[in-house]
């Protein structure tokens, strides 16, 4: 067989297409793109076409591709060191661990390194249920935590059905707030949040507030929406978790390490949690990490008992040099700024102008570098363009969207009928503003499907 450097676009393709399992996907009904290389907002196919990067590969090349420094870092550290196990102290690690103190909310003073996200979900289950000795853990209908077993349990939207009924037992969901689509009726954001809160408070009593370890939640909700939370609400659960003894939880997997604007999406709303699960944006995928922040007083309870849980790769030299060099680089180049800036100045409004133009978007939202444009069959009614927990073949309009978005050069992540604007954190407003014309093109076939 050829040698990686000498492989043509159609080799890739076959080997991928022979011996590749792909997740989440019907593995005959798909085509995956051939990537050769990428570079800062950009990646390229084997013949050479570009595409502007508007999903960030799965939401997580915050730093963009190829950022020189995390490169750097990752030769550095593979020239130094490897790998070595996790029982022993390593300086790369250390310094990471201090680093994510000095930039968390609250008293987080711990670090408990992972592979990923849905590894930092399932410790911090395991966590809280340990810390408070209680059972059941409360999760959002409207989420998703992961695809392990603990994670998916926890998960709300429809990809953990495919693992029931043997789902880990003692998770709840509730609603969460959805202001343009709410559940409890409401007529304002206001009204939603406290709306939200009245039923969480329910939900709570019911199941004995007593049994509850844990509340976990994102802070702005990523692959469901792109749900930013009403004022008030976020703060409203940080205080019901207080009163009750239970384990707040933010998921930042997503929207953490600047996506949304600030370090952490809790900071939007001055809310502490007392746990973290963060991945992605750590060091932007280079090498796969994730981590459970930990505030003191959890972190206290496991001096004298051990905390029953460890991965082999847990705190690994590589990743953590990237991640080391991804935080720097955000400090010395002003990304957390950027990404505020893009949002405040060219994606929100830029967004809100295609909402005027185009029928078929109900609602724009978000924060920063993190967007979402719901698209609808009529305005009036608010009937989805896609139903909820669309297939491929039932995507109709939104797919058409997708697949021009594509065919312009525009890279885009779609979920049901909303549209997911998440580009690399580091984004010019020039490529920003591209990336809108190009959107804006394609969402004429949206509009051509209107019902309204």
């Amino acid at each position: 067989m050829a040698t990686t450097e000498q492989l043509s676009g159609d080799e890739v393709r076959r080997l991928d297409k022979a011996h590749v399992f792909h997740s989440w996907s019907a593995q005959a009904q798909i085509s995956p793109l051939a990537v050769a290389g990428a570079e800062g907002v950009h990646f390229w196919d084997y013949d050479g076409k570009r595409y502007l990067d508007f999903s960030c590969q799965l939401v997580n090349t915050n730093i963009g591709h190829q950022h020189p420094k995390i490169v750097a870092a990752i030769k550095e550290q593979a020239d130094r060191l490897c790998t070595v196990g996790p029982m022993h102290a390593n300086d790369k690690r250390a310094e990471l661990a201090a680093k994510i103190a000095e930039i968390a909310p609250g008293d987080i003073e711990m670090c408990f390194f992972t592979n990923g996200g849905a590894e930092a979900t399932e410790n911090a289950m395991r966590m809280a249920r340990l810390h408070t000795g209680r059972p059941k853990m409360m999760a959002a209908y409207r989420s998703y935590h992961g695809a392990t077993h603990g994670a998916i349990s926890m998960t709300g939207d429809p990809r953990r059905w495919g693992s029931e009924p043997t789902t880990v037992p003692g998770v709840v969901h509730f609603c969460g707030p959805y202001p343009y689509r709410s559940s409890f009726h409401a007529t304002s954001e206001a009204e939603e949040a406290q709306r939200a809160l009245a039923h969480l408070e329910e939900i709570i009593m019911y199941e004995g507030p007593q049994t509850i370890a844990g509340i976990i939640l994102e802070s702005v909700v990523g692959t469901n929406g792109i749900l930013v939370p009403p004022d008030g609400y976020l703060q409203g659960v940080r205080e019901l978790c207080t009163r009750h003894g239970i384990v707040m939880v933010c998921d930042e997997v997503m929207a953490g390490f600047g996506r949304t604007g600030e370090w952490f999406a809790c900071n939007h709303w001055g809310v502490e949690p007392d746990l973290i699960a963060c991945a992605k944006g750590i060091n932007s995928g280079y090498v796969p990490l994730g981590a459970l922040l930990i505030s003191r007083r959890i972190a206290d309870s496991f001096q004298d008992r051990p905390f029953p849980g460890g991965l082999t790769y847990s705190g690994h030299p590589l990743a953590c040099a990237s991640a080391v060099a991804s935080i720097d680089a955000f400090h010395d180049e002003g990304i957390i700024e950027n990404a505020a800036m893009i949002g405040n100045d060219v994606l929100g409004p830029g967004l809100r102008a295609l909402q005027d133009k185009h029928p078929s978007i109900g609602e724009v939202r978000g924060l920063g570098c993190f967007w979402g444009v719901e698209l609808v069959k009529n305005r009036e009614t608010r009937e989805m363009l896609a139903p909820f927990n669309a297939g491929a073949k039932q995507m109709g309009a939104v797919g058409a969207v997708g697949k021009r978005c594509w065919e312009l050069g525009l890279a885009t992540m779609i979920h049901w009928n909303v549209i997911m604007v998440v580009p690399p954190l580091v984004i010019t407003p020039e490529d920003a503003r591209l990336g809108l014309e190009l959107l804006d093109d394609a969402l004429s076939l949206a509009d051509a499907a209107y019902e309204g």
